[in-house]
């Protein structure tokens, strides 16, 4: 990397000196004001966002994995270099965001204002709290609403995790329930306040993300899914949810994830309402993104799989790097016991699934020879054993390269630590996994919804 690059830059407004070890020239949107005067912009109502994951990868506009999206790509904005690109704007427009995790809004917010939207947008507070206050009267959800998105909690379904389900031991704050708090505000249960989210604001689509082992743990993944058909008074039709493995739309991570798709009936056009009403819908009508590299499907014309060295290599090392979110890594010690995290990634595979609980479960960047470590060339050179940082992680889960997620005040102090930065970027979607999905649904729209 030229001492040119690692010299410049991101600026904005509100956060002046963004630096970024991979990518030198500012990609900044320049227009962005006045968009909901512009026909054929549909507005998005986003739920358990997050740091933005599915939120950035429904606007667009950022910078990506060139391999990703191969040579040619239509969605393709213009070329950075030979490793990254900037991606084209997409007809949505976020309008609501909500968390509980204040770290989230801190890395949500610091992005987005390069979009020209504003903190207010964000609401960090417990969606169960959202509804009470807009059942009380209260004007909490904006108004013609065209997609409600959501990744409701997952880790009382993760195989990973106790598998409580629907008798999560948490409530909608993810604190321990007590005796007198509702077993329908438990964390477990907090997709049915975002199906009511979906009575409200009745919008023509939404998407409802969690994890693989939803499907595997009883009856609930058609429990989930009667419970979203049952929106609107039974308005909507839920599809068939599908099992998205990130590594077959270009992430470089083994992360796979179940989708629900609800379409409003009375939205669509009557064609397309009687074909997505059969048992069998046609290619033409799916809303599931094709996928477009081989990593689990096999498939002529399929790109290569996206590797982690694809979107690692131009990286320093932490001692040498200008980015906060590069200098810092989970300090946890290897155990040679065979437990979650004490593996060194593979740099021509894609990598582990990243996950938010993190500090003894992060995968290794590189391990020693002692620990059997097969990084020879880079062990070589003198480089030490460590786990991944957090850029590193977000790059696995393609968050752009100037996305900021560790942020200092004064000093040592931080306004986004490394230790928030890890659980943010683990809880996410991968922004390229929603653009997929995105651009996907935008080029249905005329066909769903004639407009």
């Amino acid at each position: 990397m030229s001492k040119k690059k690692k010299d410049k830059g991101y600026e904005s407004d509100s956060y002046p000196n963004i630096l970024s070890d991979i990518v030198a020239e500012s990609q900044i949107p320049l227009i962005f004001h006045d968009r909901d005067s512009k026909q054929g912009v549909h507005k998005v109502l986003s739920l358990f966002s997050g740091c933005g994951g599915m939120d950035l990868g429904f606007e667009g506009h950022f910078i990506a994995s060139r391999k990703s999206f191969g040579n040619n790509s239509q969605l393709v904005h213009h070329v950075i270099d030979d490793d990254w690109v900037f991606l084209k704007k997409t007809k949505f427009q976020t309008v609501f965001a909500n968390d509980i995790l204040p770290a989230a809004e801190m890395a949500w917010t610091t992005y987005m204002s390069r979009f020209g939207y504003s903190e207010g947008i964000y609401h960090c507070a417990s969606i169960v709290d959202l509804v009470k206050m807009h059942q009380a009267g209260a004007k909490v959800f904006p108004e013609d609403i065209d997609i409600v998105t959501g990744g409701f909690p997952c880790q009382d379904f993760s195989v990973a995790g106790k598998r409580l389900g629907f008798d999560s031991s948490k409530d909608d704050m993810g604190k321990h329930r007590s005796a007198d708090k509702p077993s329908e505000e438990s964390r477990g249960k907090l997709y049915f306040w975002m199906k009511q989210v979906i009575d409200i604001a009745r919008p023509k689509i939404f998407v409802a993300e969690n994890v693989k082992g939803l499907v595997n743990l009883g009856n609930v993944k058609n429990i989930i899914q009667q419970d979203f058909a049952s929106a609107g008074g039974g308005g909507y039709i839920v599809l068939s949810p599908q099992v998205l493995h990130a590594g077959n739309y270009g992430i470089p991570e083994s992360r796979e994830r179940v989708i629900f798709i609800g379409i409003r009936r009375d939205a669509l056009q009557p064609e397309t309402l009687k074909v997505l009403e059969s048992d069998v819908i046609p290619n033409k009508y799916n809303p599931y993104p094709y996928a477009t590299h081989a990593c689990t499907v096999k498939k002529d014309g399929l790109l290569p799989p996206v590797t982690t060295y694809d979107v690692l290599k131009n990286l320093p090392e932490p001692e040498d790097s200008i980015d906060l979110s590069q200098q810092t890594y989970s300090k946890a010690k290897y155990l040679p016991n065979g437990s979650q995290g004490q593996i060194e990634i593979r740099l021509d595979r894609i990598g582990p699934t990243i996950r938010s609980e993190h500090h003894g479960n992060i995968e290794f960047r590189r391990l020693s020879a002692e620990h059997g470590g097969k990084h020879i060339e880079e062990l070589a050179k003198g480089m030490k054993e460590r786990r991944l940082t957090p850029r590193e992680c977000a790059l696995i889960q393609t968050f752009p390269p100037d996305y900021r997620f560790v942020m200092k005040k004064t000093g040592c102090r931080y306004l986004l630590s490394p230790s928030n930065a890890y659980k943010i970027i683990g809880n996410a979607v991968p922004p390229v996994l929603a653009y997929r999905l995105a651009m996907r649904l935008e080029e249905l729209w005329p066909l769903y919804f004639g407009e």
